[in-house]
């Protein structure tokens, strides 16, 4: 038996270089993942840490590439965030002088934050209802002939003549 897979549809946004460890930023990343939009603004704007202002400008991007997609039409406050996850990025290698000519080697750490918004089961459930809901227009029928439609020359002022029989 085949397994059936559907492709779950994502908006993600991506900030690289980002001067702090991953290591901090995934203490961040953990609290706002599964989270809603709006809740995960609550605890990222009430967040002590400085990586936290960060993570909410690339969850401000993420929510932006989803409301600008004009075949998603997504709202920001419908979507969660599906994953979010700091990668290691290229750490600066930098030395100090110590005592004794010797030198003491500083590592300035980066990563890369990921964020990743899908709609929450509840928006998705109303969209299903919304689109059931809507009432669907037939389709004109298309005329194949010019000849079928009589062609005539009334101006604005002159009424159709009504006929008798």
């Amino acid at each position: 038996m085949a397994a059936v897979e559907t492709e779950k549809r994502t908006v993600r946004a991506q900030a690289k270089y980002v001067h702090s460890s991953a290591r901090k930023a995934r203490l961040v990343t953990d609290l706002i993942r599964g989270r809603s939009v709006p809740e995960a603004r609550t605890i990222l704007a009430f967040s002590d840490r400085a990586i936290a202002r960060d993570i909410e400008r690339v969850l401000h991007s993420a929510v932006s590439n989803a409301e600008s997609r004009p075949d998603l039409l997504w709202n920001g406050d419908d979507l969660r965030v599906e994953t979010v996850y700091a990668d290691e990025g290229p750490t600066l290698k930098r030395h100090r002088a110590r005592a004794r000519g010797r030198v003491g080697p500083i590592m300035k750490r980066t990563c890369h934050i990921t964020v990743e918004l899908a709609p929450s089961p509840a928006a998705i459930a109303a969209a299903a209802a919304a689109a059931a809901a809507a009432p669907k227009r037939p389709r004109a029928a298309k005329k194949t002939t010019a000849a079928a439609e009589p062609t005539t020359t009334e101006t604005a002022d002159e009424a159709p003549a009504e006929e008798t029989t």
